[in-house]
């Protein structure tokens, strides 16, 4: 079941730095002028669920488990579209706003990926 899904509009110039160091930033539309250029800008969508440690990010084809979820997670993604994606497998939520998923070869992403976070 999927639990949110969206497709990336616009791609801040610096966003794909942040994609080396193995996180990615993502936004709506609304995303305040001075982070722009390091978010990859999203459309908002509803929330179906909750987010839990054992659901899937995926981006495109490649999904990635979710190894920890920081708890405001849920809340700034549903009010503004705007969560981290650490993609260092860790267990422990250390930033509130930040969803940890598993660490492996991120999927290349452009304007019209599409992302999701699925149930098991």
């Amino acid at each position: 079941m999927s639990i949110y899904s969206t497709t990336v509009n616009e791609i801040g110039p610096n966003a794909l730095d942040f994609l080396e160091e193995n996180m990615m930033v993502l936004f709506g539309n609304e995303a305040p002028p001075e982070l722009r250029p390091y978010c990859f800008m999203i459309d908002m969508n509803e929330l179906n669920g909750t987010i839990k440690v054992g659901s899937y990010l995926t981006i495109e084809n490649q999904s990635y488990e979710i190894t920890a979820v920081g708890e405001q997670v849920e809340k700034n993604l549903k009010d503004l579209g705007h969560i981290t994606v650490n993609f260092n497998g860790s267990s422990v939520p250390e930033l509130a706003g930040t969803l940890y998923v598993e660490n492996k070869e991120i999927e290349p992403v452009s304007k019209g990926t599409k992302i999701s976070i699925v149930e098991k």
